[in-house]
């Protein structure tokens, strides 16, 4: 028992320090790169935040569908697309070598690893407390149910309505002649 304990004492500090370190150091690296393109530092501190917590909010969220039965290809798609930029932001403030992008990648590479791991070994549900268990039934001689596996298809013909024709190009929507815009000279053919 206290072996158990020791275990998850070690295994909470070390993704502690991981997870502090390496996420301190991807919002670092994606602030200064948001600053260093003329943006103020609290929006800095503002692109850190949003780019690297998403990261975890979406794979809270991809866990909360999952359990729900839900789809969660949008949700991926949008944690590779902040993964993508957390990455992205590590290596633009890299040495140009590969190693250096290697070693830049490093921090974030470990904080999106660290969230996989945690989110991925933590319960999917919650266990029931006594107040929330359900009473015992006792149905000694339970009727059977049937169960339909296939599911329901509509078997209805799609029909769809003929589009009308329409001319080429009547949908272009052109100035008149001789109007000429504010910014563009007369003279100036396109």
């Amino acid at each position: 028992m206290m072996r158990v304990r020791l275990e998850a004492a070690a295994r909470l500090l070390i993704l502690l320090a991981i997870g502090g370190m390496a996420g301190a150091a991807a919002f670092t690296h994606v602030h200064d790169l948001t600053v260093a393109h003329g943006q103020p530092d609290w929006i800095g501190w503002a692109n850190a935040v949003a780019v690297e917590l998403m990261a975890i909010y979406l794979g809270l969220e991809i866990r909360a569908r999952r359990r729900a039965g839900r789809p969660v290809g949008f949700v991926a798609v949008l944690l590779v697309g902040f993964a993508i930029l957390s990455l992205a932001a590590q290596v633009a403030e890299a040495e140009p070598s590969v190693w250096g992008w290697i070693v830049a990648a490093v921090p974030s590479l470990a904080f999106l690893a660290l969230v996989k791991v945690v989110l991925s070994s933590a319960p999917a549900t919650i266990a029931a407390t006594d107040d929330q268990a359900p009473a015992a039934v006792d149905d000694s001689d339970p009727e059977p149910v049937a169960v339909d596996l296939e599911p329901v298809q509509d078997r209805t013909p799609i029909v769809y309505a003929p589009v009308p024709a329409s001319r080429p190009g009547s949908s272009t929507v052109l100035p008149p002649l001789g109007v000429v815009h504010p910014t563009r000279s007369a003279g100036v053919a396109r």
